[in-house]
């Protein structure tokens, strides 16, 4: 007689996993003893109470089903996010296509974009700009520090308020307490030829771990549209 102990997690000389496996390739077995289906006894998750085993998948079914909605809840919160985004944008593009007048572009891109997207403060400084624009407030003298900062950056810089010299174009830099500092280029350029400043007084706003894309999109519209002001043009 074998007088071995049983395997842990099953019957002797039968392991649970191949109780499992019987069970799943035997879909017959509860037919064949159906009164299984309500007389087995499970603990609920849900209590102390015990249920049968119908009960169970139930319930199983019950939190499967609870998991899915509340997926399908941020698949339709995401897309209602993106597409206000791509309505704001559309909004904000439309305005630059409607200005006529190319000096008027950096006020109408500011104006709209604070308005838009609800950026606290913005402000741009170009540099390069044809001789009518030369005395243009967008066209004050901006260190070499700052073109090069500018033509370094492969994408938008956000982050906490680092002391950054852009920031003193802002009306009120002291208050600001995160940023983001947006390249300015021409279509096929690498080299910036404008930065544009988005500031916020909350330090979450603009934080290092954020997505950059849509800023990035938001900075070539912008250079495509203002390049029309540059000397070259």
């Amino acid at each position: 007689m074998n007088n071995a102990p049983a395997p842990q997690g099953g019957i002797r000389g039968v392991s649970e996993a191949e109780i499992a496996n019987y069970l799943a390739s035997t879909p017959e077995f509860f037919q064949r003893h159906a009164e299984l289906l309500g007389s087995v006894q499970l603990a609920s998750p849900h209590g102390a109470r015990a249920v049968s085993l119908q009960e169970r998948q139930m319930e199983m079914l019950r939190d499967r089903l609870k998991g899915m909605e509340q997926r399908i809840i941020e698949m339709i919160r995401h897309s209602q996010e993106n597409l206000d985004l791509t309505d704001r944008l559309h909004r904000w593009t439309c305005a630059l296509m409607l200005t006529p007048q190319s000096a008027e572009l950096p006020e109408v891109l500011l104006r709209q974009l604070m308005h838009d997207f609800i950026v606290p403060q913005a402000s741009l400084r170009l540099w390069g700009v044809a001789p009518q624009y030369m005395d243009a407030a967008f066209a004050r003298d901006v260190s070499a520090d700052v073109k090069e900062f500018s033509s370094s950056l492969t994408v938008p810089y956000c982050g906490v308020n680092a002391g950054f010299e852009a920031l003193q174009w802002l009306a009120d830099p002291a208050s600001v307490m995160s940023t983001a500092l947006v390249p300015l280029r021409a279509p096929q350029s690498t080299s910036a030829f404008g930065l544009l400043v988005l500031a916020s007084p909350d330090p979450t706003r603009y934080s290092a771990g954020m997505g950059t894309e849509f800023l990035g999109r938001i900075g070539e519209l912008a250079g495509a549209s203002l390049a029309r002001l540059l000397a070259a043009c």
